[in-house]
């Protein structure tokens, strides 16, 4: 190696490690200048692009009115907020607002995620468009990414849970909706999760594709309506292969006796699986529609956050 060479490299090195050492790893979000930016965007804006750690973004009490995106080069991010009641993100786009056509309803997020290895805890994420169509509150694509003790307010469409190759885990989370309000392809696991219905229709439409072993699957969770809400199916197929999973559950008498329900393709219950395992509440009915299943022992063996989601779930986000 020459010396012309040799120095390039030592200076290579150099500003490489100065560039290391000098990434931001702790930011701070609050309204009244106390922290290190005043919205949210603003310090997703400003983290390293695929950092070597993970960075934390600390978020005070506000409610913070701005459409928020994590590219997918923002990952190993962390949004956590102050308290999940008083710490809100909210944006009122929907469908017709967005007027972009037929795809409209994928442009309406308050938040969207495409980034790998997210961690979002003690957040509300709000779209409050109010009952004017599909109107998303939180948009998923990345892999890997977990929620605890946050909220996910809305009416029609509130969360978009998508990526063909997406894992994803809600803990303690509270959900709200009207009519498909938790929809998607990606693989979901709720633990733990309360599921408030706003109006007599449907809460999930998963999209399953057909080489999934498991769609969106429910554990111990609190399946609550809003007053004079009394008809709600636990799902309907959005395509073929949509596979919802209850188990453990407590279901209110909002919670209709068949359960299921088929949407304009006829032909997609054939391929769907549907079921539950040990539901509880006044909703409970062993005797759905005919296409759909109760779980036997050996089968719910097989419904482990590990087994569903992989090795990640063992570790510590924060």
């Amino acid at each position: 190696m020459s010396k012309i060479a040799f120095i390039l490299l030592l200076t290579l090195s150099f500003l490489g490690a100065g560039a290391q050492t000098g990434i931001q790893y702790k930011i701070t979000v609050a309204q009244d200048d106390s922290g290190d930016f005043t919205t949210i965007q603003q310090a997703i804006d400003a983290t390293k692009a695929f950092p070597p750690e993970r960075i934390t973004i600390f978020v005070k009490n506000g409610t913070y009115k701005e459409k928020v995106r994590i590219p997918s080069w923002n990952n190993k991010l962390s949004l956590i907020g102050e308290d999940a009641d008083k710490t809100i993100i909210v944006w009122d786009d929907y469908f017709d607002k967005i007027n972009r056509g037929r795809n409209s309803t994928f442009f309406t997020y308050t938040l969207k995620v495409e980034a790998d290895d997210f961690y979002a805890e003690n957040l509300t994420i709000s779209n409050d468009a109010g009952p004017v169509g599909q109107a998303v509150a939180l948009h998923v694509e990345g892999n890997r990414c977990r929620f605890k003790n946050c909220k996910i307010l809305g009416n029609q469409d509130s969360a978009y849970l998508d990526g063909e190759n997406s894992n994803q885990l809600f803990e303690n989370c509270t959900i709200s909706g009207t009519t498909d309000f938790i929809f998607g392809s990606a693989t979901v696991i709720f633990k733990a999760c309360t599921i408030i219905s706003k109006k007599d229709s449907y809460i999930t439409a998963a999209s399953t594709t057909k080489e999934k072993a498991f769609g969106f699957v429910f554990f111990d969770c609190q399946l609550e309506a809003e007053e004079g809400v009394n008809e709600v199916y636990l799902g309907r197929p959005w395509r073929p292969y949509a596979k919802t999973v209850f188990i453990n559950c407590n279901l209110g008498a909002h919670i209709c006796t068949d359960g299921w329900k088929e949407w304009s393709n006829k032909e997609d219950k054939s391929t769907t699986f549907y079921a539950e395992y040990n539901s509880s509440g006044p909703g409970t009915n062993t005797n759905r529609v005919e296409w759909a299943h109760q779980l036997t022992r050996k089968e719910v063996a097989e419904y482990t956050i590990k087994n569903i989601l992989g090795e990640w779930t063992t570790k510590s986000d924060e």
